[in-house]
């Protein structure tokens, strides 16, 4: 049934049902229910299609809103999909995780105006799970195969959007990763209660139907050198995303019972794909009947607190050393988090880990106000003199973001320039590194980041790829 558009007025903005909490807790499971067709018709006619859309402004792809609403509300769900598509090579995923609040959705006119956004990303899912459904989604033919080859270093989204644009153009696509699955922090990091891992293995099947190619642990240096690579291939992409940890320094962090966040989050997805996780096992990294502190206040500590809930944390609490209002975290996935019991700390910055070297037992924390903002444009955390707090944990898990890992000693490439960051350094315009061939996209480049911005670099780097190859043939075919 075709629905009028601009209803924004006489209906009320709704998501798709949310399991209560206390169900939640207790399995990690997604939280939230498909929207039926009548329902996502109806939320999708509340856009009012105004002129300069700042939903697509406000999408790093520059996704298609309000046309592909304007197909759903017509009820046009196939031609939605091929708009949908167009620009996002994992529409179903970042349905899912992108936090809309902080994007589309925290830029819709009607959300200005004071009548709630347009849920843009429950009808991003909709779309695309109806067309997985429908069989409308096919794997990539290209219309002729071409001899180039292209390796890619990384199976996360970066790579794994890139690896999709290049089979489009023909290109022979390979892509190497160090784990044993496709999907990197896809797999590895984000919980299923956000992202169940089947969509992401339904996008690898797509894929190796699409012709690519993957080699799964496969370590540069082990199992083929970086140069051997580069001879292999006509062109090289670098999506490895960022794996190091960064590290709190106060004294007792060597304490045992204080972990990283992704060895938490890996132990955790690992054990849900039935593998044998010792330090899961032995309760090193399982958190259940624990008292956890996390510290952090990102969209990685989200997902740890909520993982400690699920897990059977006897308790659980967040610090985080700015409030509410300057957290980098999703607005969406705190209150996700207050709702299933965890207890967030604000302004309070820890100073040291309580206990011995056998066991953490606290956290001692300062207390903090905030100042002018600074160069992230939030207000700086100042420490009150004098003013601390004692939280007691047996497990402390480490969320305080991601760091490059030093490529050019692990590739032993020293001649690869990197940033004072240690991300690698590209040409803007075509994501080249300073080494001809050589490309570089995601987080390795920008350093850590969303998924949405990890599939636009993905993009632009096989578009920027393909004009080389389609180059070098030119100036071959003129050299004949």
């Amino acid at each position: 049934m075709k629905e009028p558009m601009l209803k924004f007025v006489s209906r009320a903005r709704q998501t798709p049902e949310k399991r209560e909490a206390a169900a939640r807790r207790e399995d990690f499971d997604e939280i939230y229910a498909q929207f039926a067709a009548t329902r996502a018709a109806e939320q999708a006619a509340r856009c009012s299609q105004c002129g300069v859309p700042f939903c697509q402004n406000h999408c790093p792809l520059g996704n298609d809103i309000p046309d592909w609403l304007k197909l759903v509300a017509e009820g046009r769900l196939q031609d939605a999909y091929a708009v949908s598509s167009a620009t996002n090579n994992m529409p179903e995923v970042c349905g899912r995780i992108c936090p809309q609040d902080r994007l589309c959705e925290g830029a819709c006119v009607i959300e200005q105006s004071g009548h709630g956004t347009v849920t843009i990303g429950s009808v991003e899912q909709y779309i695309t799970e109806t067309a997985w459904q429908e069989g409308w989604i096919k794997p990539v033919k290209p219309i002729r195969e071409r001899p180039e080859t292209i390796g890619i270093i990384g199976a996360g989204p970066a790579g794994l959007a890139a690896a999709e644009e290049l089979r489009r153009a023909g290109l022979q696509v390979t892509v190497y990763d160090r784990y044993d699955r496709v999907g990197g922090l896809l797999i590895y990091g984000i919980p299923n209660f956000k992202l169940e891992k089947q969509i992401v293995e339904r996008r690898t099947r797509y894929l190796e139907e699409s012709g690519v190619v993957f080699r799964l642990n496969f370590e540069i240096g082990k199992d083929e050198t970086f140069a051997a690579l580069r001879e292999k291939h006509d062109a090289v992409l670098i999506a490895t995303g960022v794996y190091k940890s960064r590290e709190l320094v106060c004294p007792g962090i060597g304490n045992n019972g204080v972990i990283a966040a992704l060895d938490y989050l890996t132990a955790s997805n690992c054990t849900g794909l039935d593998d044998k996780v010792p330090a899961f096992d032995d309760g090193s990294l399982n958190a259940a009947g624990r008292k956890v502190v996390v510290i952090g206040g990102g969209d990685t500590a989200m997902d740890c607190v909520r993982t400690a809930v699920r897990q059977g944390a006897a308790s659980v609490t967040c610090l985080y050393r700015r409030d509410r209002k300057n957290m980098p975290g999703s607005a969406r996935e705190v209150a996700n988090a207050e709702e299933e019991g965890v207890v967030f700390e604000w302004l309070a910055a820890p100073k040291a880990i309580l206990g011995d070297s056998n066991n953490a037992a606290g956290v001692r924390a300062a207390r903090i106000e905030l100042g002018e903002p600074d160069e992230s444009g939030r207000r700086a955390p100042i420490e009150i003199p004098d003013a601390q707090t004692d939280y007691q944990a047996d497990m402390v898990i480490k969320a305080l973001g991601f760091e490059p890992e030093d490529l050019p000693l692990m590739f032993d490439q020293p001649e690869l320039k990197t940033t004072s960051w240690g991300t690698l350094r590209v040409r803007p315009s075509s994501l080249e590194t300073n080494l001809p061939g050589v490309y570089a996209a995601g987080d390795i480049v920008r350093g850590a980041s969303l998924v949405v911005w990890a599939i636009k670099d993905g993009r632009d780097a096989a578009a920027a790829i393909t004009a080389e190859m389609d180059a070098r043939a030119t100036a071959s075919f003129a050299a004949e």
